[in-house]
């Protein structure tokens, strides 16, 4: 064999040995703040996908939530995010109020999950009782054009109130505002998140606190996708009585990108690993296969409609 003849062996079985690592696919899961609720149900999905998906890399990424996220899967920078559904419906629509220049139009449900609680927490100390009190107070109302911070205007105006009423506005995280509550430098902070979010109960168990009701008239006002709910008594530390709020549901969401084989893939292994993820945080728990296809601001990815016919939940 001459020299031409070796080096062009040597080139086959180069491509043919990097065939395998070019066939890999990337799944990367857009979240939120690690210490909320998308963070440690994105990671049990990152290791469920990994553990189950043969060839593929999985990466969960911290970011600032739903409206982050959901520009990033229209840049084609993320396979699976969480988001809430009032998020997603200005997405849909291009809402730029909502952090949106433009109609993201490549986004595709893989499916509804749990109900985001928007829960007003204040210390007891600061006197705030009702959403009333709130006005001249300080309060966190999440990172500036997250979904928690869509959701702490829309609960203000329903109640009457807007940023102008409070004494200060500060925007962040979920955790960094309950470390300003223990230092006495905060009044109250509007979280949305899944039952029990760990920066609550983190809150909870080191500060007096009291949860501030959202009544149902207040709901009622904003109207679809937000409904009333309530946070069930002792859901944290010196809560002793049901609470009346608001919730949104989430989404977990994908791009039009992204190949119909995967978001199968994604969609079946979500909704049967169900209890991994009710093991990753108590809001997997409030996750159901039966409501997974119901109503959503955007369409279903092709995938995912698959997998749901095959359920009997599409016909």
């Amino acid at each position: 064999m001459n020299s031409k003849s070796v080096a062009a062996a040597v080139m086959v079985a180069a491509v043919l040995s990097a065939a395998p690592a070019r066939a890999q696919q990337f799944i990367n899961i857009l979240t939120g703040g690690t210490s909320g609720v998308y963070y440690p149900l994105g990671v049990a999905i990152g290791k469920i996908f990994g553990d189950k998906i043969p060839a593929v890399k999985t990466q969960v990424q911290a970011t600032k939530a739903s409206v982050e996220n959901l520009i990033l899967l229209q840049q084609g920078r993320g396979e699976l995010a969480f988001t809430l559904g009032d998020s997603l419906k200005a997405a849909w629509e291009g809402d730029e109020e909502a952090g949106f220049r433009s109609k993201l139009d490549k986004l595709r449900i893989i499916g509804a999950i749990y109900p985001n609680y928007i829960q007003i927490v204040a210390t007891a100390d600061s006197g705030i009782k009702t959403l009333a009190d709130l006005k001249g107070k300080s309060l966190s109302v999440g990172a500036p054009k997250s979904g928690t911070e869509l959701n702490s205007r829309a609960i203000l105006a329903a109640a009457g109130l807007s940023y102008k009423d409070m004494g200060k506005v500060e925007y962040l995280p979920f955790a960094e505002s309950v470390d300003l509550m223990k230092n006495r430098q905060l009044n109250a902070t509007l979280q949305s998140a899944g039952l029990g979010v760990a920066s609550l109960k983190d809150l909870s168990t080191s500060t007096d606190i009291t949860v501030v009701s959202v009544p149902k008239q207040v709901v009622d006002k904003i109207g679809p996708p937000f409904v009333s709910v309530m946070i069930p008594a002792n859901t944290y530390n010196g809560q002793e009585k049901d609470v009346p709020t608001a919730a949104v549901v989430n989404y977990l969401v994908t791009s039009s990108a992204v190949s119909d084989d995967l978001a199968y893939k994604m969609t079946k292994l979500i909704f049967e690993s169900l209890s991994e993820l009710a093991n990753a945080h108590a809001a997997g728990k409030e996750i159901k296969l039966e409501t997974a296809a119901t109503g959503g601001p955007v369409p279903l990815h092709p995938g995912a409609i698959r997998y749901y016919k095959e359920k009997g939940l599409i016909k």
